[in-house]
């Protein structure tokens, strides 16, 4: 390619050029990046909706289109003044489909043309073009143009020899020619520049201020690319300096080790011996630590053993000896940061204050190991980050599920490879704090298998008299833990080791109620995402019935997780439509949450509005909350037979029956026949059988709603009711109260009917719910009826009058309460 090419103009820059059509109108096609010359195939990707119906449109016709290229390339919706005003016509020649929503096209450019008016932009881009035609060159300028091709094509050979990569065909396609329109042409749109060169070569129409063009761009690349070559050969050359430099090192650092002039380790050693002597420690700990450096010092200071001493002794210098904390002891001010950063929580709040004001008073007391226990969500990881906000603590956070190696909490001993300390120390180390709060979350999901069991290890982590010497395995040293506060989160207690469990104070996080969940959708998660999601108070704003709308029928869980979730989707949906312009500000009512977020997930229950015999609303406790659980019986003729359904347990099932024998033993009361249990089928049935149900505390329920359809006596609507039954019609307490009433609340019911021995829970529900139910204690199952039906049956004609129902023995304290509860996954 070193040879001068000789170069001929060819005589078709002199020929007239036929005469210009009249204007036509084109489908458009908006090209982004790219420009199309005449003559030159072009194969490309058609994405934007607007183009493919330009090119659909084209197909059905004669398969001309008008390709123009867009001046910004990053706009997306087109306007006529985004589009040069000079393309060219191509052919389509075929279009593939690769992708639903993709097309892949080939074109041939035929002629330039220029744009005359836009006509149309929707559906797609249509315009008026007129042929533009190059201008004819003069037969004195011949010379001239010879002399301009004869420069490009020196220029072109200069550009393909310093970028080697240039296919060979378009190189002789280049040499070969003699028309200098084609020549420009042809370079032009087939070497990397800018969609406006690329555009002023097409939209000139002088043949030899395109070569001139020509010329100044390729100049201008054959610079570019020169001095790129020159900068990778001094890279290149840097890049092997270095690795000589690295080569004659290491020969170096081998003839020293040969004349045994390696570097000395002695300073090394007393660096670390001045830092063990600053740290203060116990005589066991600093003659252990000084002999370690001792040794390295004797050691090959390349050695794997010299390296896994340095590790070690690193480590335990890196540990907060005897640094702690300054506990804040501020028993006011601690209680309004917890009431800040949380919603309720009151008896965690209660302990932690206490645990201050104990502090206070008594500043050397040790181990203080408190566990967490409730429901996935109601902030038992994030209430702990806030107690040590309140207490002035460093924080440091175990995650434990899943753990399973025993080594994780000791750590591993530094002779194993890849050795280091266990969790408990790291997290103590990553605190800088002898004193910090580490929280032990998930601890009830910690597994065992032939690695050992990691809860027996942390038993000597949480008893505070043993862990005033904890050794890890990889220190080998005591270390002191009994200042630590320990906080453990757990969701299940019965998955915990007894002897684990018994070394912390449970406390109790019960489920969020729905006016607990409002309050903190108010106070917290709406602020937190309005924040996250850019928006202001101002710009949107959620009602009480929204967030009422979002509790009831999107979530149905324990926490406040999933309703998080659902709020942040409503703001999502809300911010796109503020930053479309569709609108400024949006206040959001239950009717547009429905609209945002589609059909309710969870429909409320539905309770019948009128008094019917043989059906009774009950209260059941579920992990989720409070659910109204209805119990319907139904009598038919038969021989005596007790069915029962809706996917009952063994306990509820044992309930069902004592009901049947109590209401045998007190039915003359109520005018039924002595003898139905003999000559009368009965069907208990409690509703949504796919959900499985247990516990005792719908015993009094199931006797009224048998007493009710035997004696075929009416019982209230707004009547509900939560007890055990006993064989002699006591009612004995249960448990989950306080969620069972706000489920009462919620479904409008007025009066509930509770055992008397269940009276000091009342303080702990939600005043509004105190405020609103009438509440009912009652201690037998006479009082019971008395409430619910609407007017006492006539007893039989046979039946005495009723003598003093037996008396009222109190069950010991706690009777009843564990097993109160009905697990309704709603």
């Amino acid at each position: 390619m070193s040879e001068k090419v000789k170069v001929k103009v060819s005589e078709k820059a002199f020929k007239p050029e036929k005469s210009a059509p009249e204007p036509i109108e084109l489908p458009v096609i908006a090209m982004r990046g790219i420009v199309l010359f005449p003559k030159m195939v072009l194969h490309f990707d058609v994405g934007r909706a607007v183009s493919i119906r330009a090119l659909n449109a084209a197909v059905q016709g004669d398969r001309k289109i008008l390709m123009v290229a867009q001046k910004d390339t990053g706009d997306d919706e087109i306007k006529s003044d985004m589009l040069y005003s000079v393309g060219v016509v191509a052919s389509v020649k075929q279009i593939l489909k690769p992708q639903d929503d993709v097309l892949r096209v080939v074109v041939e450019g035929e002629y330039r043309a220029k744009i005359l008016e836009t006509t149309s932009l929707d559906p797609y881009i249509r315009a008026r073009c007129l042929e533009y035609p190059m201008h004819l060159l003069r037969r004195g300028n011949s010379i001239l143009c010879e002399a301009l091709m004869r420069t490009v094509k020196d220029y072109f050979e200069e550009y393909c020899s310093l970028s080697p990569k240039m296919p060979r065909e378009f190189v002789m396609g280049v040499f070969m020619s003699d028309d200098p329109v084609y020549i420009a042409e042809y370079i032009a749109g087939n070497i990397p520049m800018s969609v406006e060169r690329k555009q002023a070569i097409l939209e000139q129409n002088s043949p030899t201020k395109r070569m001139e063009q020509l010329i100044s761009l390729l100049e201008g690349e054959n610079q570019i690319l020169s001095a790129e070559q020159e900068i990778q050969e001094k890279v290149r050359e840097k890049i092997d300096k270095n690795q000589r430099e690295y080569y004659l090192r290491e020969q170096m650092k081998a003839i020293a080790e040969e004349l045994d002039e390696d570097e000395n380790p002695e300073n090394e050693v007393e660096e670390y011996l001045k830092k063990i002597e600053k740290l203060g420690l116990s005589p066991e700990c600093r003659e252990k630590l000084e002999k370690e450096a001792r040794r390295l010092y004797k050691m090959p200071s390349s050695s794997h053993e010299a390296g896994v001493v340095r590790g070690y002794l690193d480590t335990c210098l890196e540990l907060p000896w005897n640094k702690k904390t300054k506990d804040k002891l501020d028993v006011e001010k601690a209680r309004a940061q917890l009431d800040r950063d949380h919603y309720g929580m009151k008896k965690v709040k209660e302990r932690i204050t206490e645990l201050i004001a104990v502090r206070k008073l008594a500043p050397d007391i040790k181990g203080q190991i408190i566990c967490l226990y409730g429901p996935p969500g109601v902030g038992k990881t994030s209430v702990a980050r806030s107690i040590a906000k309140a207490m002035g603590r460093k924080y440091a956070r175990l995650s434990l599920g899943g753990v399973r190696d025993e080594s994780d909490i000791r750590g591993h001993r530094k002779t194993y490879v890849g050795s280091m300390p266990g969790r408990v120390i790291n997290a103590v180390k990553l605190a800088g704090s002898q004193n910090p709060l580490i929280l032990l979350d998930e601890i009830d999901k910690l597994g065992s298998d032939f690695r050992g069991d990691p809860s027996s290890a942390l038993l000597e982590v949480l008893d505070s008299e043993q862990n005033i010497a904890f050794r890890d395995h990889f220190i080998e040293l005591p270390f002191d833990l009994s200042d630590v506060l320990f906080i453990a989160t757990a969701n299940d207690l019965s998955t915990i080791p007894a002897p684990l469990l018994d070394r912390m104070e449970v406390i109790e996080l019960s489920s969020y109620t729905r006016e607990e969940k409002f309050h903190i959708a108010r106070k917290h998660l709406i602020p937190k995402q309005l924040h996250r999601h850019g928006l202001t108070a101002r710009q949107l704003s959620l009602k009480k019935d929204a967030v009422y709308a979002l509790i009831d029928s999107y979530t149905r869980e324990a926490g406040v997780r999933s309703l998080e979730r659902e709020i942040a989707s409503v703001m999502r949906k809300c911010a796109a439509k503020i930053a479309a312009g569709e609108c400024e500000k949006l206040s959001a009512d239950a009717a547009k949450i429905t609209e945002l977020l589609g059909t309710p997930k969870y429909k409320p229950d539905e309770l019948d509005s009128f008094d019917q015999a043989g059906v009774v609303n009950g209260l059941a406790w579920t992990s989720v909350g409070g659910e109204l659980l209805q119990v319907e019986v139904s009598v038919l003729k038969g021989s005596g037979k007790i069915e029962l359904t809706g996917s009952l347990g063994d306990v509820m099932k044992e309930s069902a029956q004592t009901a049947v024998s109590v209401v045998r033993r007190i039915g003359a009361q109520y005018g039924i026949d002595p003898d139905f249990h003999k000559d009368c089928d009965i069907h208990i049935h409690f509703p949504e059988g796919a959900v499985p149900k247990d516990g005792p505390s719908a015993g009094i329920t199931i006797v009224t709603a048998l007493v009710s359809a035997l004696s075929d006596t009416k019982v209230r609507h707004d009547v509900a009711m939560t007890g055990e039954i006993t064989l002699r019609g006591r009612v004995l307490p249960i448990g989950g109260l306080r969620e069972k009433t706000m489920a009462a609340y919620r479904n409008r019911i007025q009066t509930v009917i509770i055992p008397k021995q269940n009276e000091p829970d009342i303080e702990d529900m939600e005043p509004v719910v105190r405020e609103t139910l009438a509440l009912k204690p009652v201690s037998a199952i006479e009082q019971v009826l008395e409430i619910a039906l609407l007017e006492r049956p006539k007893p039989l004609a046979s039946e005495q009058p009723a003598a003093d129902p037996d008396p009222v023995l109190l069950p010991p304290a706690g009777l009843g309460g564990a097993g109160a509860s009905c697990s309704l996954p709603q």
